[in-house]
């Protein structure tokens, strides 16, 4: 969408003032007006949409001040002077100093429309260069962000580039280990909340009775415990970015709590009446089919259709194994650097076998072998190191993993069912869960 150009009028005489706005509002074109350089500061944000039209006399900071001031901020941004009869050395200095033209009083209202018009289409091919240039530096960083040439993967960052700067709220939907996390962070480095907070939260890792005060909050006393007042992640992501990850597992009365956040966007700490307005983007993910789940009663459809208007689905990495050479590679680096170790040569066999893989832990699979790899250790579902018989630790590890892997699909997925069958805490069985790529 190109954004509507504006001038931003200076003028401090009203008869000139009203004449010049008029002849604008006549010609179609959007005008601002002020009678002080000081008042006309105030608009003048990076990247103005517009250009400036000022008289070079003005009470307090001068027209000739304002045109050093815009230029040292925005050099690319069109200034037209004008000054009274006679100051046509006053004009010669404004022009040496950057100016993009002068009018010089009496002028005709068509002359003045004229050369605004032609500052305008200047300054739009300015914006527009701009804009390609950094829609360009964004598309580079989320392929090196998110890596994969496939057709999928394609597609997932085209829809990030057109709605990370949009505001609306988000779900993302994928298996696990397929990248959930890092497409929310690139959604926030992207938009304009990019240098606000960016906050995220597991619904699944925390108990159904803490996740409350974790997201609104807390006054002191509200309940037994609660010594002194606790921001809430909800409110502290306000300007920015609240993920919630495994939003399946949120509890039902949860899910009204924000249904109404989303709705009103106001929250209320627990122990307290007052509402607290909160301003930020909600971005959710889950890894099962929530309208399947709302049809089943599982999930409330409601709350579905208010994060859905934006869907980003992540395709696993077994239907995209196109990808997996490049994510291996990048992989290999990362460990490499991060553990101080040689990079390792993958030879053509390794690669087959890890193209051959079917990857239920997807991506973050993928990031463990490559991590034993670099260390040269065994581990994962594809054996790239040497051949021979794993250690006791690998042994215990990979039975481990089997052992959990396997209750937690005949849980259904349930961490807190998950956690009773095996006689451990939530918190255990959500970090096993975590280690072996389950999650």
């Amino acid at each position: 969408m190109k954004t509507l150009l504006q001038v931003l009028l200076v003028e401090d005489d009203p008869n000139v003032r009203l004449g010049c706005e008029q002849a604008m509002q006549l010609a179609g074109i959007p005008v601002i007006v002020t009678a002080s350089a000081e008042e006309a500061e105030k608009y003048l944000q990076d990247d103005f949409p517009g250009i400036v039209v000022t008289d070079m006399r003005l009470p307090g900071i001068s027209g000739m001040d304002l045109l050093r001031k815009v230029r040292a901020r925005d050099a690319d941004l069109p200034v037209i002077i004008i000054t009274g009869h006679g100051d046509v050395t006053l004009a010669v200095e404004a022009m040496r100093n950057g100016a993009y033209d002068f009018m010089q009083k009496p002028f005709s209202t068509d002359d003045l429309i004229e050369v605004v018009r032609r500052a305008l289409e200047k300054r739009a091919l300015v914006l527009e260069v701009e804009a390609l240039r950094r829609r360009l530096d964004q598309r580079d960083d989320l392929e090196a962000r998110l890596i994969g040439r496939s057709p999928q993967m394609q597609k997932v960052r085209r829809l990030i580039l057109d709605v990370a700067d949009a505001g609306v709220d988000i779900l993302i939907f994928g298996e696990t280990g397929t990248g959930k996390e890092m497409v929310a962070r690139c959604l926030h480095d992207l938009s304009r909340a990019g240098q606000e907070n960016y906050v995220a939260i597991n619904c699944g890792g925390m108990a159904d009775n803490l996740l409350d005060s974790e997201l609104f909050g807390h006054e002191p006393g509200a309940f037994t415990g609660a010594q002194k007042r606790r921001i809430g992640k909800i409110e502290y992501a306000s300007g920015g970015t609240l993920f919630l990850d495994e939003l399946e597992s949120m509890p039902m009365n949860m899910q009204i709590k924000l249904l109404r956040v989303l709705q009103e966007r106001v929250i209320e700490r627990l122990g307290s009446n007052q509402l607290i307005p909160v301003n930020c983007r909600v971005v959710a993910a889950s890894k099962e089919d929530l309208k399947l789940w709302s049809e089943q009663g599982k999930f409330r459809a409601d709350l579905y259709y208010r994060l859905n208007v934006v869907r980003i689905e992540l395709p696993p990495l077994r239907e995209r194994r196109e990808d997996i050479p490049a994510l291996y590679d990048a992989f290999l680096l990362q460990a490499a650097k991060r553990y101080n170790r040689a990079l390792p040569a993958v030879s053509p066999e390794t690669m087959q076998r890890l193209m051959a893989q079917d990857w239920p832990g997807n991506i973050r699979e993928l990031k463990n072998v490559a991590d034993c790899h670099v260390l040269g250790i065994g581990g994962g579902t594809a054996p790239v190191g040497q051949v021979g018989t794993p250690s006791l630790t690998e042994a215990v590890e990979n039975y481990e993993r089997q052992l959990i892997n396997d209750e937690f699909s005949r849980q259904g997925g349930n961490i807190q069912r998950t956690a009773d069958a095996f006689r451990i805490a939530r918190t255990t069985m959500h970090d096993k869960l975590k280690k072996y790529g389950l999650l």
